[in-house]
């Protein structure tokens, strides 16, 4: 596996990529989502090339920023475990240089829920995703299902751009107790990871309501234990019906969706 850091020498790297290219956007601190991530693009392209970047263009809060977990030798050893090619893990000043004043703004998709919450956030997304789209040259690339808003503005930017690629999406992945796998979950002490657990619950309840015909809404709403959301909302999303919500426990924000007709992938 190959390790580098500046924009010319992901270019040297991607040359000497033969055949179909699967890329994996992360902001590091890997779990098994992400490795979920990395074997799909594994299984369906010749090679993989992983960006490894806490893109600080899509983060709200500098609180946020600053606490987002960081261990890039774990991250590395992983990848290469993983059977990834190439990973991308640039500075900050790699990807936005001083003078840089160029910003992608996806607007139906990024409007809304998380977009409302979090201002500015689905426009870094999207203009660190182009970056990466532009460099590294994907055939396909991944994303989980768990951020289902993001995969819609993603998949915007792709369509209106007319950008050569596949955006693959891939289940969310949980934890045995339920719990949507996250890199921010070590952050959670015992009591609060109980109290997260009701999200995911929650949800369960509220596709089991709409499968009666009854308001998923209200029913998950009704069901989240004593939890304020943030949101609780119906997202059509390029035709699949999703039931999403987010709810913050202690410092820590949580995102959250299930299905409730049709398919992201």
């Amino acid at each position: 596996m190959k390790t580098v850091r500046t924009v010319e020498e992901l270019r040297e790297a991607r040359r000497s990529l033969a055949g179909e290219v699967g890329l994996v956007p992360t902001m590091g601190a890997l779990h098994d989502g992400h490795l979920a991530l990395l074997a799909a693009a594994r299984a369906e392209n010749d090679a993989v090339v992983m960006s490894l970047f806490v893109n600080p263009a899509q983060f709200d809060e500098a609180s946020d920023l600053a606490a987002y977990p960081r261990d890039e030798e774990r991250d590395l050893q992983v990848a290469a475990e993983a059977g990834v090619a190439v990973v991308f893990a640039p500075s900050a000043e790699e990807l936005y240089p001083s003078g840089y004043q160029t910003w992608v703004e996806v607007e139906a998709a990024a409007q809304g829920l998380e977009g409302d919450l979090r201002p500015g956030h689905f426009r870094g997304v999207a203009t660190v995703c182009l970056k990466l789209f532009t460099l590294v040259q994907p055939t396909r690339a991944y994303f989980g299902q768990k951020d289902a808003q993001q995969v819609a503005v993603v998949r915007a930017l792709v369509r209106d751009l007319a950008l050569p690629l596949e955006i693959r999406v891939v289940p969310t992945v949980r934890d045995v107790d339920g719990l949507a796998l996250s890199s921010r979950n070590g952050r959670l002490g015992p009591a609060e990871r109980g109290r997260a657990l009701a999200l995911p619950r929650a949800l369960d309840v509220g596709a089991e309501a709409y499968r009666r015909g009854d308001d998923p809404v209200a029913a998950a709403t009704a069901a989240l234990d004593g939890l304020t959301p943030d949101y609780v909302s119906l997202l059509d999303l390029d035709g699949a019906l999703v039931l999403a919500a987010a709810a913050r426990i202690g410092t820590t924000r949580f995102l959250d969706n299930v299905i409730l007709e049709g398919d992201l992938a």
